[in-house]
């Protein structure tokens, strides 16, 4: 049994949908969730920058003592997971994989949608990955650099949100997609929005239980699990305002968030240089 936690972490709250379904996956484990709120969104910004960004954020989480580290971020992943995996000594899961297979396994028609943010449409893992595993799968990629600050300001029942959805949609459905991947951690926030713009011949992919699950074997396969018969905690940490985590959390998991602490920039650029 090893009781350091896991961490999580992601470019702001976004990534606290994934960290619901670890929290349903493994009761039993503790974990350190840290937003990047200060330099959030990461989609608009170039792959070098968000690299290092995520490379920063890693270490530190590392240097914190963490067991494995989930990089909760699809730009994040995109741009940095092989870096990562290189860099740390602990074991690093991202969200891309997951969401690739369960979009070819859900495919009828072999056409997939993509949407995501802009950084994550210009890495093209998504198609690397999914071609990987069906080289007669069509992909088409639409990014959506408006939806992140939206679903961020609660505009759920704002009619811009709708029309903005329409917008990045339209080409995936003129392409005929049957199978459409929610490529950021904040649009399964939006879930009843898509799901009426696509209807319900389209299948849309957060493979966020997928992703838990990979953590999960990861810790079982490593013999690094906590103790089964245990209640685990989870810490909350952000680079921008604590308040503004907290309440997005609260919004987002449904939870009280007790405590939310500030990690400054300096500290993540001390734990990537040591």
């Amino acid at each position: 049994m090893d009781a350091r936690p896991v961490g999580v972490f992601d470019s702001g709250a976004g990534g606290l949908t994934v960290l619901h379904e670890c929290l349903v996956t493994m009761p039993h484990e503790d974990f350190v969730y840290l937003g990047d709120g200060e330099r959030c969104p990461y989609g608009p910004r170039p792959a070098g920058e968000i690299r290092r960004f995520a490379l920063e954020i890693a270490s530190y989480l590392e240097t914190a003592g963490v067991k494995l580290i989930l990089a909760a971020c699809n730009s994040a992943t995109a741009a940095a997971l092989p870096a990562l995996q290189e860099r740390l000594s602990v074991p690093v899961v991202g969200v891309l994989a997951p969401e690739a297979r369960a979009a070819v396994q859900a495919t009828r028609n072999r056409r997939i949608g993509l949407l995501a943010t802009e950084a994550t449409v210009c890495s093209g893992r998504y198609t690397s990955a999914i071609r990987a595993l069906d080289a007669g799968a069509h992909v088409h990629e639409v990014a959506c650099p408006g939806l992140v600050p939206l679903i961020e300001a609660g505009a759920g029942a704002d009619p811009r949100l709708a029309d903005a959805v329409r917008g990045y949609a339209a080409p995936l459905k003129a392409a005929g997609v049957d199978t459409v991947i929610l490529g950021c951690t904040h649009y399964p926030l939006i879930r009843p929005v898509l799901e009426r713009v696509f209807g319900r011949d389209v299948t849309l992919v957060f493979s966020a239980g997928e992703t838990a699950r990979e953590v999960a074997e990861t810790l079982a396969r490593k013999g690094i699990e906590n103790d089964p018969d245990r209640e685990g905690s989870c810490r909350f940490l952000t680079t921008g305002e604590p308040e503004e985590l907290r309440a997005l959390g609260e919004r987002f998991l449904q939870l009280p968030l007790e405590r939310v602490a500030r990690v400054a920039l300096t500290e993540l650029a001390r734990a990537a240089a040591a």
